[in-house]
């Protein structure tokens, strides 16, 4: 075949997820998380071995949780790749977005599971099978143990944000409120009770607490039905325990504005609006780039006359409080100066040698007209400079240039024309003879007026 020397070699899907997972286990801080990984497959296969010897549906609820803590630790390791990568022009905000991603998913997979295990309860409910009991307190205690030990001993740093940033759960709610209760009994206890305890401690204890009751009510009256109905109450509490942290990844996920900084960046804004040169502030938007971090873009119209650097590091240093990746777009007003003329001006006007007459509209009663003054011919007709249907006001601008150049140094030619030559040059108008003239001219077209000589008369 053809040998293409210079063609880059093409990893597979698989050789790079391994050159990442190398780089991630190069990092002495993974290797726990490894290992508190591994010790949580053999439990998982242990659990599932006892569920379905035991066959105690409260107990597959609970060994879920096992597997969401399986999912946590992947979520950890996620958060320590995401710190060793840097920005690429690919994801030129970094990689953060991917923990964000890995908590998302999690929280989701603990849902669907909790999904599974009511489907599976309501199954149950019409025909309820035997519970054996001798391995279903051994794995309670196992799974507890193991979960508690996972989330104490290692920092998870996304899911520790999310369980914070996140709304309390119903679970939490209640808890709290019982923990007010006892703890104006016993203050002591406030400092583990009190604001909210840790979504994932309370759900692993509330669970183990359903299986211990489960297992007394089998073991007294053979009630066998309590298994189903713990399995439902786990599942329950998975469901809400999870729920909002799904909502806040998602929303994070989505691009949003968190609640809890508007009022922070409207505050921001209107004292950025009010920095010396700055004449508005517009197309802002800031959305959430990971957990905990802020992006933001905004647009800034300054003075012609700002600095436009100065401008910059002040809207940038106020801003930067709030929003670590920020983009500011610095462009000076674009205002022009109005012009006199209602008609555009040919850009090769200064060049012509000729005078050009622009054609009036015709007037509203041409044979009521007076010629010397071009206004009604009646009595009771207010002088002609304070008339309002004069040609000056109602009719379209009349430019007059000739070729008379005026020695301005610019190199233009700047017409003049005598008033007698206007007067005797006439207009055009339709239904009346080229019989009057007037004078008119514009600031924005170079004319000259006032040329006339001694010997010739002023009109």
């Amino acid at each position: 075949g053809t040998i293409h020397l210079f063609r880059k070699s093409q990893r597979s899907l698989i050789g790079k997820l391994t050159h990442e997972f190398r780089l991630v286990a190069a990092d002495r801080r993974s290797w726990k998380i490894l290992l508190f990984g591994a010790i949580n497959l053999i439990c998982i296969g242990f659990l599932l071995m006892w569920c379905s010897s035991t066959n105690s549906i409260a107990l597959t609820a609970y060994t879920y949780l096992t597997i969401f803590d399986l999912f946590s630790l992947i979520t950890c390791l996620i958060s320590y790749w995401v710190m060793m990568k840097k920005p690429s022009p690919v994801y030129s905000f970094g990689f953060e977005r991917f923990e964000v991603l890995a908590v998302f998913a999690s929280t989701v997979l603990a849902q669907l599971g909790a999904l599974f295990i009511l489907k599976e309860s309501a199954e149950r409910f019409l025909e309820q099978p035997e519970i054996h009991t001798g391995r279903l307190l051994v794995g309670t205690f196992v799974a507890l143990f193991f979960n508690l030990f996972t989330m104490l001993s290692i920092r998870n740093k996304p899911f520790a944000y999310v369980s914070e940033a996140a709304s309390t759960s119903w679970l939490q709610e209640h808890v709290a409120d019982l923990s007010r209760s006892i703890c104006g009994i016993i203050p002591g206890l406030s400092s583990i009770f009190l604001p909210r305890m840790n979504p994932f401690v309370l759900i692993d204890i509330a669970g183990a607490l359903a299986l211990c009751i489960t297992y007394m009510l089998i073991e007294i009256n053979n009630y066998f039905a309590v298994d189903t109905a713990s399995a439902i109450a786990i599942a329950l509490m998975t469901f809400g325990t999870m729920y909002p942290m799904s909502v806040y990844s998602g929303k994070v996920l989505l691009q949003t504005t968190p609640p809890h900084v508007i009022g922070q960046l409207d505050k921001l804004l209107r004292e950025v609006s009010t920095l010396d040169g700055v004449l508005e502030v517009r197309n802002e938007h800031f959305w959430t780039l990971g957990f905990g971090t802020l992006a933001g873009s905004v647009h800034v119209r300054i003075r012609r006359d700002a600095n436009e650097q100065m401008v910059l590091a002040h809207v940038t240093n106020r801003l930067y409080t709030l929003v670590s990746t920020l983009t500011v777009q610095i462009f000076k007003d674009d205002w022009i100066r109005p012009t006199l003329s209602s008609v555009p001006i040919a850009n090769n006007i200064l060049n012509l040698s000729e005078h050009h007459i622009i054609p009036m509209p015709p007037l509203k009663a041409a044979d009521n007209l007076n010629p010397a003054t071009s206004t009604p011919a009646k009595p009771s007709s207010p002088p002609p400079e304070f008339a309002f249907d004069t040609p000056g006001k109602n009719v379209s601008p009349v430019i007059l240039l000739n070729t008379q150049t005026r020695p301005y140094g610019l190199g233009l030619n700047h017409g003049s024309t005598p008033y007698s030559s206007v007067l005797n040059q006439g207009f055009g108008i339709p239904g009346m003879g080229a019989t009057q003239g007037f004078r008119t001219g514009f600031t924005n077209v170079p004319s000259r007026y006032g040329t006339n000589t001694r010997s010739q008369p002023r009109p």
